[in-house]
C-alpha cells in the first residue's frame, strides 16, 4: 500500500527542529506496524466495564448511557487528566491531515490501559534489582527495559503532576492552560531528561507518553482510542479486514472503508 502521509512527525509544536505535521515517526520507528495494531498496551486489555454513566433525557422521558468510552477508570483527579489531554496533544496534534489526539480519544485509552493490567505492570517481572539509568539515551528503554521499581500507573501520575508543578514554577499557571509554545518547551525539556523525578528520568516518562499516545491514534476502536476510525482514515489503513480476496489480485492501491474489531460483535 502507498502511504500518502509521509511528512515528518511532529513530536512538540514548540521543537524548531521538527516538520509542523505529525508523521515523523512512521520512519523512525517499526513499532507502528507491530506494536500499535498490535499493541503493547493492548496486553492490559479492559479489564473492567464501564461503571460511570453519563445519562441523557430522551423525548419519551427515558434515560440512557451516552458514550461509556468516556467514563474515567484510572483517574481520580480531573486536574491529572487536563494535564494528560493537553500533552498528548501537542504530541498529536489537530492538524490539516485530520483530527488530533483528543478528539481521537487518546487521552481515554491512556486511562483504560492504565486501569488495566498494563497500568500495574501485572505481566512483567518485577524483582530487583533495579539499575535506574542516570543520563538519557537514545532509545536507551527499548534496548534495557523499563528499570523503575514503579509501575506504569505511578509513573503516569507522578510525570504528569511533575509537569503541571514545572508549568506552575516557569508560568505561573497550571500545564493546560499554558500556551502550546510554553507546553512544547516543559515537553522538551521532558523528553532530554532535565526536568527532576524522582524514581526515574523524564525522559523514560515522556517515552511512555509519546509511545501510549501513537498508539491511542492507532489502535483498534475497540480498546478506547482511534474515535471514528478516524486515525486509520488519514492513513488509509484497512483495519481488521475480514478478507482481501476481492482485491488482492490488484495491481493498484484500493482504498477500503476501515473495519473495527467492533463490527463483529454479536456476529
Amino acid at each position: 500500500m502507498t502511504d500518502k502521509h509521509t511528512d515528518d512527525d511532529k513530536q512538540t509544536k514548540d521543537d524548531k527542529t521538527y516538520d509542523p505535521s505529525r508523521r515523523r515517526f512512521l520512519k523512525n520507528t517499526g513499532m507502528v506496524a507491530g506494536g500499535v495494531v498490535g499493541g503493547s498496551f493492548l496486553g492490559g486489555l479492559l479489564t473492567n466495564k464501564f461503571t460511570q454513566k453519563n445519562e441523557t433525557a430522551t423525548k419519551s422521558g427515558m434515560e440512557h448511557a451516552t458514550d461509556f468510552q468516556e467514563a474515567l477508570q484510572f483517574f481520580t483527579r480531573r486536574e491529572d487528566f487536563a494535564v494528560l489531554q493537553a500533552a498528548t496533544e501537542q504530541i498529536f496534534p489537530k492538524d490539516e491531515n485530520g483530527p488530533g489526539a483528543i478528539e481521537l480519544g487518546v487521552p481515554y485509552y491512556i486511562d483504560k490501559q492504565l486501569a488495566g493490567q498494563w497500568g500495574v505492570n501485572a505481566r512483567d517481572y518485577r524483582q530487583g534489582p533495579f539499575v535506574p539509568k542516570t543520563k538519557p539515551s537514545e532509545r536507551a528503554e527499548e534496548k534495557r527495559g523499563e528499570q523503575s521499581i514503579l509501575d506504569r500507573g505511578s509513573i503516569f501520575l507522578l510525570g504528569l503532576r511533575v509537569m503541571n508543578q514545572e508549568s506552575g514554577k516557569r508560568f505561573n499557571t497550571s500545564f493546560d492552560k499554558a500556551t502550546e509554545a510554553q507546553q512544547g518547551e516543559i515537553l522538551q525539556d521532558l523528553q532530554d531528561g532535565k526536568i527532576k523525578m524522582n524514581g526515574l528520568l523524564s525522559s523514560e516518562f515522556f517515552f511512555l507518553l509519546h509511545r501510549s499516545t501513537l498508539e491511542g491514534a492507532y489502535c483498534d476502536p475497540l480498546y478506547g482510542g482511534n474515535k471514528n476510525m478516524d486515525g486509520w482514515r488519514m492513513k488509509e489503513f484497512p483495519g481488521a479486514q475480514a478478507s482481501y480476496m476481492g482485491v488482492i489480485d490488484s495491481e493498484d492501491f484500493v482504498k477500503m472503508d476501515p473495519v473495527s474489531l467492533e463490527n463483529y460483535q454479536g456476529h
